[in-house]
């Protein structure tokens, strides 16, 4: 069995977590991710307002009596959302696991453990880590450059991000970005990471409630199917890539690019729209580099077993072997 700090501190059967993710962290996939003995993240701003988020984690609960948490990401906009109220919705719906991520989360860490509810920090980078850790965070999500969504400005790669983290932080922490199977468990385990924070592969699973279309499209890509759009914005952001993707890239390389000028083109409602028609060419989606490993689309069940089982293998089988034989090579 794959026990680690990360297992023993969240309850959870195996080292594997479904990072928040906007438009597809649900109840459905949640549930499943728990019920397969992984720890889930319902997304708490998927939710269009704090009553919905409330209803969510009432049907997550409906379809699963295993520990699973619920994702508020921090966002540094000009007409933020209710956070206390999303916040409270948390709190009142008995959750006791909450994945915080962006911009100074003190606040909500602090309200989060006064009501005994443990709080992973999902961060970029080795000082934001230590940073969230002062603050309180009970367990880190370190994001590689590898990573969907937001990897920070630094651009460090998971191989160099992990282990640096590891040398410095205290608390359990999981590694996040490029992570799809049991190789990646294994190396992340030997990074000094106690776990893997999924998003991508957890996308490409039947019970995700996207359109097929994208699942076939990410089954489809390789690794080198992401664009880095918002880099001259400094807001880094790692997309699957296609049509829209593509020319928010122009626009930027092109110079002098302002917000206003691919607003047009990333605006949530065309994502949301694009995905509702799937249309996986029009508005951007979050996916990372980690497209390149994703062969198939299980159900969470049998991806969850499968990694472990890739996993156990590798560490009872080939580096077992390995140990023997430089046992035996010393006799």
């Amino acid at each position: 069995m794959l026990k680690t700090r990360f297992t023993e501190a969240f309850g959870v059967e195996y080292p594997i977590a479904q990072g928040g993710m906007q438009w597809v962290g649900k109840a459905q996939l949640v549930a499943a991710v728990a019920n397969a003995g992984a720890l889930g993240f319902i997304t708490a701003l998927t939710q269009p307002s704090p009553e919905e988020l409330a209803k969510e984690i009432a049907r997550t609960r409906d379809l699963t009596d295993k520990p699973f948490g619920v994702n508020l990401t921090i966002l540094p906009t000009i007409n933020p959302p209710p956070y206390a109220e999303y916040r409270r919705a948390i709190i009142e719906g008995g959750v006791k696991i909450v994945e915080t991520a962006g911009y100074k989360p003190q606040e909500h860490i602090d309200d989060f453990k006064a009501h005994g509810i443990k709080v992973i920090h999902k961060c970029t980078a080795v000082r934001h880590a230590l940073s969230a850790e002062r603050m309180g965070a009970d367990a880190i999500s370190i994001d590689g450059f590898e990573c969907a969504g937001h990897p920070g400005e630094d651009d460090i790669p998971g191989l160099i991000l992990i282990p640096a983290a590891a040398d410095k932080v205290k608390v359990p922490m999981l590694a996040s970005g490029g992570f799809a199977d049991g190789r990646g468990l294994v190396a992340a385990l030997a990074l000094g990471a106690d776990g893997v924070n999924m998003g991508t592969r957890f996308c490409v699973t039947k019970e995700a409630q996207i359109p097929d279309s994208f699942k076939e499209r990410m089954v489809a890509n390789d690794e080198r199917q992401t664009d880095l759009i918002f880099r001259t914005l400094h807001n880094t952001a790692r997309v699957m890539k296609n049509q829209i993707s593509q020319e928010v890239v122009a626009i930027e390389r092109a110079g002098g690019a302002k917000f206003e000028d691919v607003q047009h083109l990333v605006a949530g409602k065309r994502g949301v729209s694009a995905m509702e028609r799937g249309d996986t060419d029009d508005g951007i989606w979050s996916a990372g580099m980690v497209q390149g490993l994703i062969h198939d689309v299980p159900t969470v069940k049998e991806l969850v077993d499968r990694i472990v089982a890739e996993a156990e293998e590798i560490i009872d089988g080939r580096l077992a072997s390995m140990v023997a034989r430089l046992a035996a090579a010393a006799e």
